[in-house]
């Protein structure tokens, strides 16, 4: 299957939101607007949605800045960025109600802030993880690392502006200060070139055309 991972990697991330027009502002404001599509929904969901999209910048001044836009447009935080063991980062929701992390492995600033992204990640929230980690190697994709039933993440072609990544449910929600009980919707879709299909988890795929590297979100 390994042969069909270009057709089943992430070609676009489509957050599904109450108002587009609101959310097309907060995350042009934010910084992450080439990155995602918008489109509207009215779908029922409650607390955890089972995932988060976390940026990967290159130190903490960069994390202050993004988190501090986010705010500053709008958004709630939910951890205040801080030192760990493995780095510095921090945790806010947009008003769409989307989870968001920002961080950085550098605990110390070597050069100023600036607004560049070095990696962006979806991490999506499965009761099994090496159950769903099978299943998307059934679609084509190619496990990158893996940590037994806690984390796996997939190799992310070129092309594509996410790369994928499973992680227990019950642990991102603690990771991300949130309790892990949700109803509803996701409010996310996936985007691809192969044939759509929904994973154990409930996340959808849709079969869609790249997001272009500077194409803004949109309605």
């Amino acid at each position: 299957m390994a042969t069909n991972a270009s057709h089943t990697s992430i070609a676009s991330v489509t957050l599904e939101v109450a108002d587009p027009a609101a959310a097309s502002r907060f995350y042009t404001a934010f910084g992450v607007d080439a990155y995602i599509r918008l489109r509207a929904s009215e779908s029922p969901t409650t607390g955890f949605r089972g995932f988060t999209l976390a940026l990967t910048v290159s130190g903490p001044a960069t994390v202050d800045g993004f988190l501090g836009a986010a705010v500053d447009a709008g958004a709630t935080v939910l951890k205040p960025a801080s030192k760990s063991l493995w780095g510095y980062g921090g945790v806010v929701q947009a008003p769409d109600g989307t989870i968001w992390k920002v961080a950085t492995s550098a605990k110390k600033d070597t050069g100023p802030a600036t607004r560049e992204i070095d990696e962006l990640v979806l991490l999506l929230g499965v009761e099994d993880v090496k159950a769903s980690k099978q299943f998307y190697v059934d679609q084509g994709l190619t496990v990158a690392r893996s940590f037994g039933g806690k984390y796996a993440e997939f190799t992310a072609e070129a092309a594509s502006p996410v790369k994928l990544a499973l992680y227990k449910r019950r642990g991102l929600a603690k990771d991300l200060g949130v309790l892990a009980d949700g109803t509803g919707s996701h409010r996310i879709a996936l985007g691809s070139t192969a044939a759509p299909f929904t994973d154990p988890d409930g996340f959808a795929w849709e079969t869609a055309a790249p997001v272009a590297a500077a194409e803004p979100a949109s309605s």
